[in-house]
């Protein structure tokens, strides 16, 4: 067998695709996701907390560096913990809605319990077996 073939073979079984899929809504979803993270949550978040913008939380670890005339020589060297924090809550929210997705996909998912079985079906079936003996 070639390898063309093998990878034929491979490329054309249902995980392999199902997987692919899974991954590119995936994406999007988390696309979706950070949006409503970055537009809604951490506005209001940073309202709450009196107007504060979590992407700009920063403690500052040296100064800039300015020469004489005011002209900065080096760039403040800042602990940006904010983005930090920020990305932290993206992760979080992102993995709650999967949560609740996976969880509403599976209440539909879930077989439905055996209908017990009918009278008449288990008077045929006790029938059948003493004959059999």
């Amino acid at each position: 067998m070639g390898m063309v073939s093998e990878f034929k073979e491979f490329i054309s079984r249902g995980n392999v695709v199902d997987l692919a899929v899974g991954v590119v809504i995936g994406a999007a979803f988390g696309k979706i996701v950070s949006s409503l993270v970055d537009g809604i949550v951490m506005p209001l978040v940073g309202l709450l907390l009196g107007g504060v913008k979590f992407g700009d939380l920063a403690v500052t670890l040296r100064a800039a560096e300015l020469d004489a005339a005011g002209k900065e020589i080096a760039p403040a060297l800042l602990l940006k913990y904010g983005a930090f924090l920020q990305t932290t809550i993206d992760f979080l929210l992102i993995a709650f809605v999967i949560f609740l997705v996976l969880k509403a996909y599976n209440r539909v998912r879930a077989p439905a319990p055996a209908a017990a079985t009918p009278e008449d079906i288990l008077l045929l079936r006790e029938i059948r077996d003493s004959l059999k003996k």
